[in-house]
């Protein structure tokens, strides 16, 4: 083990300790498999009691050489979606042997920029992006070369990318309808800002269905900008206050939640049905009626995407539309004297 005050060991030292050559040692530590297994035993002895490693910002500069990692922006580290969404992604990237880099951006143009521009900086091998709900500049800003890239959750303005997305406006409609045969005549819709993409494809189906089945759209309750469970929780507690709401169909998990947490105040509730499905909603009597995404589909295609450009891909850039499911655990017939009080 080298003493923490000397130079850090390069290959040349890992070469002399192994006995084998400079050109062994890199094929090694850049995971070439067919080596002699006695060579590589010597030279994984080497690097460990010379606690060698790779130099990357050095090899960065080399024709062809690959970081092997792949960068993911999210829109918000503490939401369970993209915590499932990221574990999709790195299980199929990490099969092909790359890292995953997760970042955050909050919902802000300029973070998303900034963490790009590191993330380039970083020499990531592709990009994998939920686009923020504050747009930041255009890609064609961008300074070239841009690294293959592939959206999800939403779409953005750059016409060299795929995209992954899920049928937002056909579930929140398939919803609605639900809520409708239940009974429902005053349908609340519940949610996040509607200059998020997801939220305002939702609005839209939600106001479809409304259309279907003979509802004015513009009569019935609208409650947004619940980016939080608590504004959740503010905004159904105020609409079974004064709107004579008798169902609510939540744009998000968050906004599910915090209705679950409206009702228990109230002690009373009425008929729901959530969009995004999340670990808890089976365990009330009875569950939670929601509309799930297929995360973990969505997130191996994007990878997949990705991986395939990475080995070379020229196909045209395509949009992958997931469908939805709706799964009825019995909150779409809740009413307020048999709230979930389980």
């Amino acid at each position: 083990m080298r003493d923490s005050g000397s130079p850090a060991p390069t290959m040349n030292d890992v070469a002399r300790l192994a006995e084998v050559s400079l050109k062994t040692v890199s094929r090694f530590v850049n995971g070439e498999t067919n080596i002699d297994p006695i060579l590589s035993a010597r030279i994984d002895q080497a690097i460990q009691h010379l606690g060698y490693r790779r130099n990357l910002a050095a090899a960065s500069i080399r024709p062809g050489w690959t970081s092997k990692m792949i960068g993911l922006v999210i829109s918000d580290l503490a939401n369970p979606y993209y915590s499932s969404l990221a574990r999709a992604i790195e299980e199929e990237v990490a099969s092909q042997g790359y890292m995953l880099i997760v970042s955050s951006s909050e919902e802000s143009g300029e973070r998303h920029d900034h963490i790009v521009d590191r993330l380039m900086e970083q020499r990531v091998d592709g990009l994998i992006i939920v686009p923020p709900r504050q747009p930041g500049r255009s890609w064609s800003q961008v300074p070239p070369p841009l690294p293959p890239i592939v959206f999800i959750d939403r779409p953005a303005g750059h016409a060299e990318a795929d995209i992954v997305l899920a049928d937002n406006a056909g579930g929140a409609a398939e919803a609605t309808r639900a809520l409708y045969r239940q009974g429902g005549r005053s349908i609340a819709f519940l949610g996040d800002s509607l200059d998020i993409y997801t939220i305002k494809e939702r609005y839209r189906g939600y106001r479809h269905a409304l259309e279907q089945v003979g509802l004015d759209p513009d009569e019935q309750p609208l409650a947004i900008g619940a980016h939080s469970r608590e504004d959740a929780r503010a905004r159904v507690l105020e609409l079974l206050a004064t709107s004579g709401t008798d169902s609510i169909f939540a744009a998000n998990n968050r906004a599910a939640i915090g209705a679950l947490q409206a009702f228990r105040s109230l002690g009373s509730s009425v008929a729901l049905i959530g969009f995004d499905d999340f670990e808890a909603a089976h365990l009330i009597g009875p569950g939670v009626s929601v509309v799930s995404q297929d995360i973990d589909r969505m997130g191996h295609d994007a990878a997949r995407l990705l991986l395939h450009r990475l080995s070379g891909s020229s196909d045209p850039h395509q949009t992958i539309t997931l469908a939805t499911q709706l799964i009825l655990r019995g909150s779409e017939a809740w009413r307020r004297e048999d709230g979930p009080l389980s």
